[in-house]
């Protein structure tokens, strides 16, 4: 089995060759259906999951992604923040917000293209 190079594993997954992200993506379509929740509460309640239990930026993304498409807003999901932080702690919330950048800034770069643009100078 040879090993794939990093820029190279980075190229596939954004080209959508990423077979774990899928399993976990269907997963996840699967839980939303058996939950018997309307799709804004049930990923209100996985933001409020991911933060939590610190969860990865991956994370986030995922549900941030999902909710995106659902019509969630931003103030709601600020909402959900404010309303766990008195049990998970200012550090939690804090990390969360963190990873959700981390998250989306790491999403923005795999749609960067892989080889720099060249100077016409």
């Amino acid at each position: 089995m040879t090993q794939t190079a990093p820029d190279n594993a980075l190229g596939r997954i954004a080209a959508g060759d990423a077979p774990v992200l899928e399993t976990v993506l269907q997963m996840n379509l699967d839980a939303a259906e058996r939950s018997g929740l309307d799709a804004e509460t049930y990923l209100l309640v996985r933001l409020a999951a991911l933060v939590a239990m610190d969860a990865a930026p991956v994370s986030y993304l995922i549900t941030l992604g999902a909710a995106a498409d659902t019509g969630l807003t931003v103030e709601k999901a600020q909402a959900v923040l404010v309303a766990i932080a008195p049990v998970v702690g200012s550090a939690r919330i804090t990390a969360a917000a963190g990873a959700i950048i981390r998250g989306v800034l790491g999403a923005a770069a795999l749609n960067e293209p892989m080889v720099p643009e060249q100077r016409t100078e």
